[in-house]
């Protein structure tokens, strides 16, 4: 089988009805977004089509995740767990994951776990959202008509808004202006077509071993 995931397929142990539970999160927030399951086959579809497939243990087929709805998962990474009976999935949805409309099936308050820097990739979803469809009344929309230079222009004010904040005492300022400063900084990397995962990239490849 060819893939470009190095992944130990032979070295699965399947339950005794030939199933092994898949865990998958989001690869960009790390949100847990369901568990499933898998057999065999599933396994290595999933691995050569890059869309996540399970097997539905209540029809007994092999199903691929958003095949109906269109919110699918692509595979971004998968691992094996110590004891080879558990895999862990990292996928980008192409929507919501859950069947009632959200996010992820652990969407209950009590039971949504809070990754740090989590809402940063949804406010980044959402900006992509906002440049397509350009609602009006968003401030957004406005910054996005107004163009690159215009948007360059403002991340260059709240820059020195921030650093002016920085000289004084108050830290509700500070991190008021802060917060405008990342926001528009956000918007840019948008209005060129960048993402925060480029950011994250560029300084992991900056703290690699020489």
């Amino acid at each position: 089988m060819q893939t470009s995931y190095s992944f130990p397929v032979n070295s699965v142990i399947y339950d005794a009805d030939g199933l092994v539970p898949a865990i998958v999160q989001d690869a960009q927030t790390m949100r847990v977004l369901m568990l499933g399951y898998m057999n065999e086959e599933s396994l290595k579809l999933t691995l050569e089509t890059g869309k996540v497939t399970f097997f539905s243990r209540s029809r007994q087929k092999i199903w691929v995740k958003g095949e109906t709805s269109g919110n699918l998962l692509h595979l971004k990474d998968i691992r094996l767990d110590c004891d080879a009976d558990s895999i862990l999935i990292q996928a980008k949805p192409d929507g919501p994951t859950c069947h009632t409309g959200e996010l992820s099936c652990f969407f209950k308050p009590d039971l949504t776990p809070k990754a740090k820097g989590a809402f940063l990739f949804q406010l980044e979803d959402l900006l992509r959202e906002r440049k397509e469809t350009m609602p009006e009344g968003s401030y957004t929309t406005q910054l996005f008509r107004r163009g690159i230079d215009k948007i360059a222009q403002k991340v260059g004010e709240e820059a020195v808004e921030t650093v002016i904040a920085s000289k004084n005492e108050d830290e509700k300022e500070f991190l008021y202006e802060s917060s405008d400063l990342l926001f528009h900084l956000m918007v840019l990397l948008t209005e060129r077509g960048n993402n925060l995962s480029d950011l994250v990239a560029e300084l992991e490849s900056r703290h690699k071993p020489k």
